[in-house]
Parts: C-alpha cells; sequence; structure tokens
C-alpha cells in the first residue's frame, strides 16, 4: 500500500474545498513527483497547487488548488513522514539505547537516524545512512537546519566510535551541505580518552573552518547506564577530567568569539556540575539554540525565576504547600529557585527532592530519565505538601506516561497527592507553579515514528 495515500482531508481546509478524496494516492505536486513529507511540505508551500491524484482504479485525475503561500493542504496520510522511519545503521560504543534495560516498550529500542525528522522534529543524524541521491536533494530543495552527531572529524576515530564504514564521510557531506547554504546545528557525545583533548580540539577546529553554516556545537558527557555488560568500556567523567575538557572548550570558544563574534561551541550544563563549577552567566549562551543538549538550561531557568519571582504581587498570597521532584544534578538549582521565591512570598511552603536514579543507575543524573517507580519508592511516607510538581520531560510526550509505563494516575494514587507537570525550561511557569496559577502545560503529540529514546543531558 502507498504512503501517500491520503486516509483524510480536513474539514474546510484548501484539499476539501478544492475536492480532493480519502483513498486517493498524491502522485505528483506542479509536475513533482511526492515520495514523502519532505516532497510534500517543499512543494505544497505555494499558493497555486496542481495535484496529481491517483484513484484505486488506477486512473490519475488533476486538481487545482488555491490557497495562502505556507497554508497546510489539510491532507493525512498513513504516517506522519508519508515514508517507514529510517532506522540507525551505526553499532555507536556509546549509543544509549544499547544501555536500556529488557521490557520497555517497543519504541525505546528504536535507533532513529532520519534526515527529516531532523529537519521537521530537530532530532540529531549521523549522516551514514545518507544516500547520494538524498545528500543531492537535501542540497536542492535547501533542507535547514539540520541537526548533526559528528562526536568527531577524524575519519578513522569516527568509524570506530560509530562502528560504521561511511562514519569517515561526514565532514565531506557536511561541506556540500555548507557549500548548499544550509545551517546546521552540531553535537559531541565526548566520551573520556576517547574523543576529547587532541581529538576534540581537531572535531572544534573543522567544524569553525565550516562557520557560518555550522551555527553551534555542544560538548556533552557520555550517559553511561547500568546496563552496560557486553559493551565497549567508558568510564564516567571525573570532577578533573569534566574540568579540563570544560578549559579546552572555553579557550576555543573565547578565541572564535574574538575572531568572529561568536562561541560557536559550549559545553553542556552536566560537564559544569561534574566538575563542581558555577554555571557561566546566562550572556554566555548567546541565543541559546543549543538547550535541546542541556546547554545552558539551568542557567536560563534560573534566570527566569528571578524574574518572576520579583513581583510584588506574590507577597500577599498564600499558596497552599508543594514539593518539587528532580533529577539530581538540577536539585540544588531549584532548591535555590524555592529560596528565591521564599524571600518574596514568607508564605512559601516547599521541598525539593532530588530522585537518585535506581532504575537505569546511579550515574543517570537527570530529570528526564526519571521512572515513576522510582518516584513511588523514594518519595512514599515524604512530606510532600498538597500537590507534587514535576518537570515535564519525564513523562512520554503528549501523554502522562513516564519511562517505565507508570502512569500518572498511578503515582498521585501511591503518594496521595496531585502531581503537576511543569515545562522543564521554563522559570516563569515554575514559579507560576509554585505559587499555585499556572494552568497544565500545553498537549502535544509527535507521530508514532518519532517516537525514540535520545539522551538529553
Amino acid at each position: 500500500m502507498s504512503l501517500t495515500k491520503i486516509q483524510s482531508v480536513d474539514p474546510h481546509s484548501p484539499a476539501r474545498r478544492a475536492g480532493v478524496r480519502p483513498g486517493e494516492i498524491l502522485t505528483h505536486i506542479n509536475g513533482r513527483p511526492i515520495a514523502d513529507v519532505l516532497d510534500y511540505k517543499f512543494y505544497s508551500y505555494d499558493p497555486r497547487l496542481e495535484l496529481t491524484l491517483a484513484g484505486e482504479d488506477g486512473r490519475t485525475r488533476t486538481v487545482r488548488v488555491r490557497k495562502d503561500e505556507g497554508e497546510e493542504l489539510g491532507l493525512n496520510f498513513e504516517t506522519y513522514l508519508m515514508d517507514r522511519a529510517r532506522s540507525c545503521a551505526n553499532r555507536c560504543i556509546f549509543c544509549f539505547v544499547d544501555q536500556m534495560p529488557p521490557g520497555m516498550r517497543e519504541t525505546l529500542y528504536f535507533k532513529d537516524d532520519d534526515a527529516r525528522l531532523s529537519f521537521l522534529m530537530g532530532n540529531y543524524i549521523t549522516l551514514t545512512n545518507l544516500s547520494r541521491r538524498e545528500i543531492d536533494r537535501i542540497c536542492e530543495l535547501r533542507i535547514s537546519p539540520i541537526n548533526i552527531s559528528v562526536h568527531a572529524t577524524d575519519p578513522a576515530l569516527r568509524e570506530a566510535m560509530l562502528k560504521h564504514r561511511r562514519a569517515g564521510e561526514c565532514l565531506d557531506i557536511m561541506g556540500r551541505f555548507a557549500a548548499a547554504g544550509i545551517e546546521m546545528n552540531c553535537q559531541i557525545v565526548s566520551c573520556p580518552g576517547v574523543n576529547d583533548g587532541p581529538a576534540l580540539a581537531r572535531t572544534l577546529a573543522d567544524l569553525g573552518e565550516l562557520y557560518p553554516a555550522v551555527e553551534s556545537v555542544a560538548v556533552v558527557p557520555v550517559g553511561l547506564t547500568k546496563y552496560r555488560e557486553g559493551l565497549c568500556h567508558i568510564e564516567p567523567y571525573t570532577p578533573a577530567q569534566a574540568a579540563a575538557l570544560i578549559d579546552q572548550v572555553e579557550a576555543f570558544a573565547a578565541a572564535f568569539l574574538e575572531k568572529h563574534g561568536t562561541s560557536l561551541a559550549w559545553c553542556s550544563d552536566e560537564f559544569y556540575l561534574i566538575a563542581g563549577r558555577e554555571l557561566p552567566e546566562k550572556a554566555y549562551y548567546e541565543d541559546m539554540n543549543q538547550l535541546e543538549n542541556g546547554v545552558g538550561m539551568l542557567r536560563l531557568l534560573q534566570s527566569q525565576a528571578e524574574l518572576a519571582a520579583d513581583d510584588e504581587e506574590l507577597a500577599a498570597l498564600a499558596p497552599p504547600p508543594f514539593s518539587i521532584a528532580t533529577g539530581v544534578s538540577a536539585a540544588p538549582f531549584l532548591q535555590k529557585i524555592v529560596d528565591t521565591c521564599r524571600e518574596t512570598c514568607a508564605n512559601i511552603n516547599g521541598s525539593v527532592y532530588p530522585i537518585v536514579n535506581r532504575f537505569f543507575g546511579e550515574t543517570i543524573t537527570v530529570s528526564g530519565l526519571i521512572t515513576g517507580r522510582d518516584l513511588i519508592d523514594q518519595l512514599r511516607g515524604k512530606e510532600l505538601g498538597e500537590r507534587l510538581l514535576i518537570p515535564s520531560n519525564m513523562l512520554r510526550a503528549g501523554e502522562r506516561v513516564f519511562l517505565d509505563d507508570v502512569t500518572v494516575e498511578q503515582v498521585e494514587e501511591a503518594l496521595g497527592v496531585p502531581v503537576c507537570p511543569v515545562d522543564a525550561e521554563s522559570g516563569f511557569d515554575l514559579v507560576d507553579a509554585m505559587f499555585g496559577r499556572s494552568p497544565e502545560p500545553p498537549e502535544y503529540t509527535l507521530p508514532p515514528e518519532a517516537e525514540y529514546y535520545r539522551y538529553n543531558p
């Protein structure tokens, strides 16, 4: 069955007004063949379109559509991508999916490496499964930005880390993208003694040569769970190693800033926490375009919360007591936010509980990997107030389910308090929630093929 077969047509949409019917197959737009969502979105952008449709009997017809520029046609297909999601062909020595415990939902074991999801949803890709034709198409359509997991630019080292024969082509492909005017954001998962030190210096220098096409580089520490039996031996970063890496990246960034007006590369918050160093000030992170990699997230959260707490109206409030559950790494920052709010309003009564990650292992300290079972086990019998606030990134996107398939309702029943998810990146929402005046976070739903697991420090 063709995945460009139309499953439904939105009411009052341009396609509905033009007479497009469910069950028809979209084959061309303005004479261009439609293979997947990239073709569909690119060629359907214009205000005047000619759709070629094939019926179940194989006969084709042409429909003309008039709409606003950029307006959605209103067609829905069997899958969001109008194709099957492309899985990763690498066997990376640090792959987080390979460190997952058994018995979890199937989608968490799917390794996505799909350039279309990079462009549409911000996923990071390694470029190893792109055919020559797909590289040409990305350049032709000027698909941008693309997020790339680089890790190392030395071809031999990258091949060894990703265990893929084409891994060494990364820099050549990125050079083609740069020549085509495609913007790229890069990620380096750093493993001690593997791709840091001199290897990291080469990688940063090579990526710097591609500026301004390469807009930003995040350096994040490898995430190691307790499920690494049979995998490549990798040690976690020590405080001294983390400090040395921070010094190296900051030195590169300072030199690059002086020459080009941007730092280009930043370490994730996790490196500063491991090293026991203070986070840089908010201005250091410039446009904060690596938040998804945990670069500047805690500093942004803290600065926003301080602004929100500087509100004289809060002093007169008497919010119900609350508790906050979070990862070990973020707990001290959230405690500072509670203390700041208490200076504004003496009636604030809140406790912060760092949750030790026993599900994945205690080396995992981020809030997004906390499970419902760990919440229940470690908070049962604690003084939680009248509500428990949790970062929304603990939950499956658009749902009320934790990574271990425990539901919010099950946690509420076990702990005897309402559980309130709060936007993990917004200090404003956090302060509002602490004072009992924030709505539920907006719900959104990802397509099934985008439900993959990605380490987010």
